[in-house]
């Protein structure tokens, strides 16, 4: 059965790369992006290939919390339904590590958007329905100030480790909370040192294969194995699911987590 698939973050990468493998099997992908250059060359990749789904695109800056929400609503506008989000955008390094909005980038793309985006569009999502989160091996215990913005400047790994586990922490915290049906919420290591663009300026090295990444989110995404793994932690780097940081597995600190993203949410 063709799905209704929605890929953040699409127009390069471990994106772009699941993007094509997904619409290479016929299914309908929901194309975001924030640069409509990058934006519009993806979808002609794509639409050059021998994919036969449908494409749509949708352009935001997930940085902005007013571009999230908007892209949310066009999304709800234009589809009753969607089948999977594979919440895929990521940033590791940037010229300016504070947004508009106050917050350190790193936890404002990595965190903060996809939980708004996820919770805006939850009404969409079909039964059995399935989030993926691009979690990563680099995971450290979250500073809750510097989720709020109020601790800046922070080293570029830190802050990315510290992103990527207050995602994982809510992805089985939604998992967890007992009011989403039969949806599924996950949480993949997608591979370490894969050769994105974020590996490649973050450490200079070519990186191993994207297609690494794109094969475990097209399984995570569509596969029986992940079929019942909701709340649960995949490590490509094992091969199987199994243990994120510690923190994550903390139902206080998880719900402590939550509690400043619905803060962030409200307020800004």
């Amino acid at each position: 059965m063709k799905k209704k698939i929605l890929i953040t973050g699409a127009t390069d990468g471990i994106g772009l790369e699941t993007a094509k493998r997904l619409h290479s099997e016929g299914h309908t992908l929901l194309l975001h992006g924030r640069n409509p250059e990058k934006l519009a060359a993806a979808e002609r990749q794509l639409t050059d290939g021998n994919g036969a789904g449908l494409i749509y695109t949708y352009m935001a800056d997930l940085a902005r919390l007013a571009e999230v929400r908007q892209l949310a609503e066009t999304l709800s506008q234009a589809h009753d339904h969607l089948d999977v989000i594979i919440n895929n955008a990521g940033v590791l390094r940037a010229p300016d590590t504070v947004t508009r909005d106050g917050l350190d980038v790193r936890f404002a793309v990595n965190t903060v958007a996809p939980y708004l985006l996820t919770q805006s569009l939850l009404p969409l999502l079909a039964p059995a329905a399935r989030v993926v989160n691009l979690s990563s091996a680099a995971q450290s215990p979250v500073e809750l100030d510097a989720l709020r913005g109020k601790q800046q400047f922070m080293d570029d790994m830190a802050a990315y480790a510290q992103s990527k586990l207050a995602l994982t922490m809510w992805t089985k915290a939604m998992a967890d909370a007992g009011n989403t049906g039969d949806r599924v919420f996950v949480a993949v290591n997608p591979g370490s040192l894969l050769g994105s663009k974020m590996v490649k300026e973050g450490f200079g090295i070519a990186g191993k294969s994207l297609s690494i990444g794109a094969d475990v989110l097209a399984r995570a995404a569509l596969s029986e194995e992940f079929a019942n793994a909701s709340g649960q932690y995949f490590d490509n780097d094992e091969g199987r699911f199994g243990s994120p940081h510690a923190d994550a597995l903390n139902a206080q600190k998880g719900q402590a987590v939550i509690a400043v993203i619905e803060e962030l949410i409200t307020e800004l």
